[in-house]
């Protein structure tokens, strides 16, 4: 949903006349720690089954991963949207730290995805997540939204999930136009015969 949030931002922020010059630029303090925790994500999410010792701390390791991010997002808080980001990702950590470091998702909702990613859930294949049941803490704030066509892609986020997309997309719009020419400037230099860049 992340990646589909950024795309989305990116394809608005040119219909608006944006651009990217903003990634020639050091956008984050502490920047370095992004990709590492996207790294470990990747690491664990994948080989969380072939390594059973792996498997057995994949939660304690994605809630350290949420710690450290909100770490990130608190120090870059200064940026156009990053308050919303980091609520929906607290939202998203305070649901799975008090549900056993793992991510709920309601069965009804999944219903409009493969049936063998439910089945995986309920085996404890998709170590990240697990399934809401009535003994669930806090089940409103798990991923219980479906999003289905015409979206292209069948999901089912959590409320975490929807705040930290629109964040994601204030934060873009804001670099993306950040060097747009306003009106006035645009009139400007066509009545001096300049060109626009």
């Amino acid at each position: 949903m992340v990646y589909d949030g950024i795309l989305f931002a990116i394809i608005v922020g040119f219909i608006r006349k944006g651009n990217l010059k903003f990634l020639t630029e050091p956008l984050f303090r502490w920047g370095w720690i992004f990709p590492i925790i996207l790294i470990i994500q990747i690491l664990v999410f994948n080989f969380q089954n072939q390594l059973p010792i792996l498997g057995e701390w994949s939660n304690t390791i994605f809630i350290f991963v949420y710690i450290v991010g909100l770490f990130f997002l608190w120090l870059n808080r200064k940026n156009a949207g990053f308050n919303l980001i980091m609520i929906g990702v607290l939202l998203n950590f305070i649901v799975m730290a008090i549900n056993g470091g793992r991510m709920p998702v309601s069965e009804e909702a999944s219903t409009i995805l493969d049936p063998m990613y439910m089945e995986a859930i309920k085996n404890g294949f998709y170590g990240k997540h697990a399934l809401l049941t009535e003994s669930t803490r806090l089940a409103f704030l798990g991923d219980i939204i479906p999003i289905t066509s015409p979206y292209p892609r069948d999901q089912v986020i959590s409320i975490g999930d929807v705040i930290m997309n629109i964040g994601i997309f204030f934060f873009i719009q804001d670099k993306m136009l950040k060097d747009k020419p306003t009106e006035e400037e645009i009139i400007s230099m066509q009545l001096k015969g300049g060109e626009i860049k």
